[in-house]
């Protein structure tokens, strides 16, 4: 394989949306969905070539996600396990403003991740190593391919770049903050809402955000990047920080917006801009993700990237 401007890893599920109450039964809807994946497939869109790796089950559902990565321009290295299946959930729009995730991912496919998964693709190389706090709750397995991913790349000049991500379906923040404070000294970039962001460090941080944040600069971490919802997002550098505000749009759908934010920032990255062009990016790209509907379906292509701008609210593009 040749070498990508990003390499990201974990597990891709099959999602299984609906639009109401799952109790009152009714049509779902499916999708791939994974938060790796999902920022995999914001990059390629904005087209930057990226590499994601993960393991599927021998089943249908494999093969639809497997379909759908391909078919954004992902570039994939998969393991077929033919044993576990692939992961599964439930996403209930249980009011306007209320989603929930019902998981069914104990023993798949993507639980059984290994470093033999992620060996491979590393020695390829990449000019950015994406990783997420979902990766490592999954199996002990999959945290030491998270632990060694994270470690091999920054001693390969890879820049590791790190979102939280804390599900707390799937861990407790004791057992997180243990598993991520130590990988985050390989970070050269770090993101994460306000309330993940101490999660990186070995103790409860006592002194805030801004706190946090140069405890991490200390450690090497060059983009501490806060994510503040409708408020917009903030990053700390030893230059300083900076701030962008949110992109104006109606809310949709804001499962997927931090991955677009990710996605956008990275992309900012990878393309030399500043921290405040970078900001930007990732707002934009996380505003046409709550604006529309599903994890990444409604992410722009990189010539849609000013439409927002462009566009008056309720307007048509002619």
């Amino acid at each position: 394989m040749v070498s990508v401007d990003v390499l990201t890893f974990g597990e891709t599920m099959v999602s299984l949306r609906s639009a109401g109450p799952l109790a009152q039964g009714g049509s779902l809807a499916m999708h791939a969905a994974g938060a790796e994946s999902n920022v995999a497939v914001g990059l390629a869109r904005l087209g930057h070539p990226v590499r994601w790796a993960g393991r599927l089950g021998c089943d249908p559902h494999g093969d639809f996600v497997e379909r759908a990565l391909r078919a954004e321009g992902v570039d994939l290295a998969v393991g077929r396990d033919p044993v576990r299946p692939t992961g599964v959930m439930f996403l209930e729009r249980r009011t306007a403003d209320v989603n929930r995730a019902w998981y069914y991912r104990s023993g798949s496919a993507g639980s059984g991740l290994s470093r033999a998964d992620v060996e491979g693709p590393l020695e390829d190389g990449a000019r950015i190593l994406h990783l997420t706090g979902i990766t490592p709750a999954l199996s002990a397995k999959a945290l030491d391919a998270f632990a060694f991913a994270a470690e091999t790349a920054a001693a390969r000049g890879i820049v590791v770049s790190l979102d939280v991500n804390y599900r707390g379906k799937l861990w407790s923040r004791e057992e997180a903050r243990a598993a991520l404070a130590p990988v985050a000294r390989h970070a050269a970039v770090v993101i994460a809402s306000d309330d993940e962001l101490d999660l990186l460090v070995p103790r409860r941080a006592t002194d805030g955000v801004a706190g946090t944040a140069a405890e991490l600069l200390g450690l090497g971490v060059r983009d501490v990047v806060v994510k503040l919802g409708a408020r917009g997002a903030e990053a700390y550098t030893a230059a300083g920080t900076s701030r962008a505000g949110a992109v104006a749009v109606d809310a949709v759908d804001t499962v997927g917006a931090g991955d677009a934010f990710s996605a956008g920032y990275l992309s900012g990255l990878l393309e030399g801009g500043d921290v405040a062009a970078r900001l930007r990016r990732g707002a934009l790209m996380g505003a046409f993700a709550v604006s529309t509907a599903g994890d990444w379906e409604g992410l722009p292509q990189r010539h849609e990237l000013g439409l927002l701008d462009a566009t008056e609210s309720g307007a048509t593009d002619r």
